[in-house]
């Protein structure tokens, strides 16, 4: 099922160009929303035949660390200026991580401000013509994670994700700037021992693995997961049904390969409310070959965006080369910002992790006019099998 090489939608750079102000530029086109198209295998945008890449960065947390919803109570003007240059880099998405905790006031009821702010954010999507990747239930830092929420039962823990997602869905469901809704970052479920903690370890300082059972209670695991994607997919239905929705997922093909079994999210019945797949692969130092054949274990029938990916484990020749590699599989491609532009850093002495990210950006720079193109003069169309 391997996909031909990519072309962006036929949708100019200019449709998305905006002022220095992040107000729509004179004349600029308005958004259209992100839908799959008609063969399944790709994006394109709502009312045309224009194919959509998603390009992009995921915007968790800036260089301190601080997360989305402190900076949007706190420092709303360096979030707009994030939108800005993200923008001026080439991005056409961008992956936003919502804390459970933050959107959740209690169990029944979300909090009015953090909705009012995430109105507000989408407005700044809609000026910055920014598509929304929403990635919600996070609870990165377990420091912050309410007692409440970790003494719920299963049922009444989803109970809650489903209010998070009715909340979340409700507020954004007018506006064309929502690309997707990820209903969490990298869940996993236990093995057969029964498991104590909802969170799987941390990374950085933050915890982004999440259990969504802790005990399979004679259930499969296929089980499990087809249970909870129906019940959070209900939950966004409720109140948008246009946004498509995905879950982002560990490559654990990659990771036990040659071993690998079929991705359990995105498995016969589990993936029947998922309108894409979203796997987070960071290719190794000389292992190009390999990422590919893992990547390739997912392409599933259903367009592929490969959520998250960076030079974390490898060098830009090898990244490069993994996402020249794998066009013929994924539809997008999304990085990393972490509230710092190019000239900051060159401007800073920073640390070798600086020194990384800047790399990515120049990068990402460079690449973005052969990822964001419309077809060349005589290029066949990238028709799907």
């Amino acid at each position: 099922m391997a996909k031909r090489h990519r072309y962006v939608a036929a949708v100019t750079l200019a449709a998305f160009v905006v002022c220095v102000d992040g107000s729509p530029a004179a004349g600029e086109t308005p958004m259209r929303r992100v839908r799959v198209g008609g063969n399944q295998r790709d994006f394109v945008l709502e009312g045309t035949d224009a194919r959509f890449t998603a390009w992009g960065f995921n915007y968790t947390h800036n260089r301190a660390g601080t997360l989305l919803e402190d900076l949007w109570a706190d420092d709303w003007a360096s979030v707009e200026g994030d939108f800005r240059e993200m923008k001026a880099l080439g991005a056409n998405t961008v992956r936003i991580h919502l804390q459970t905790a933050k959107i959740m006031a209690t169990p029944r009821k979300a909090d009015p401000a953090a909705l009012k702010h995430l109105a507000r954010l989408v407005k700044l999507a809609e000026r910055t013509g920014l598509y929304l990747d929403i990635t919600g239930l996070a609870c990165y830092e377990k420091r912050n994670v309410p007692a409440w929420y970790d003494r719920l039962s299963e049922a009444d823990r989803w109970d809650v994700q489903s209010r998070f997602w009715e909340a979340v869905a409700r507020t954004c469901a007018g506006s064309d700037a929502v690309f997707c809704y990820d209903l969490m970052n990298e869940p996993v479920l236990p093995g057969k021992k029964k498991e104590t903690e909802w969170l799987a370890g941390e990374f950085g300082g933050k915890s982004f693995v999440q259990r969504i059972a802790l005990d399979l209670a004679a259930r499969t695991r296929r089980q499990v997961a087809k249970a909870w994607v129906d019940k959070l997919v209900a939950a966004v239905r409720r109140h948008d049904r246009r946004a498509l929705v995905t879950v982002g997922v560990i490559p654990w093909a990659y990771a036990f390969w040659p071993g690998a079994k079929k991705p359990l999210f995105y498995s016969d019945g589990v993936d029947e409310g998922l309108d894409f797949v979203s796997v987070h692969l960071y290719p190794k130092r000389n292992d190009v070959p390999k990422a590919l054949k893992a990547l390739a274990c997912y392409d599933v029938g259903k367009p592929v965006v490969i959520e998250e990916t960076f030079n974390l484990r490898c060098g830009l020749e090898d990244l490069d080369a993994f996402l020249d590699g794998s066009r013929r599989v994924a539809d997008g491609w999304i990085g990393h910002y972490f509230g710092r532009t190019i000239e900051q850093y060159e401007r800073e002495k920073g640390t070798i992790a600086d020194a990384i990210h800047k790399s990515f950006l120049e990068y990402f720079r460079k690449k973005t006019p052969d990822i964001l193109r419309p077809p060349r003069s005589g290029e066949p169309p990238a028709d799907r099998p």
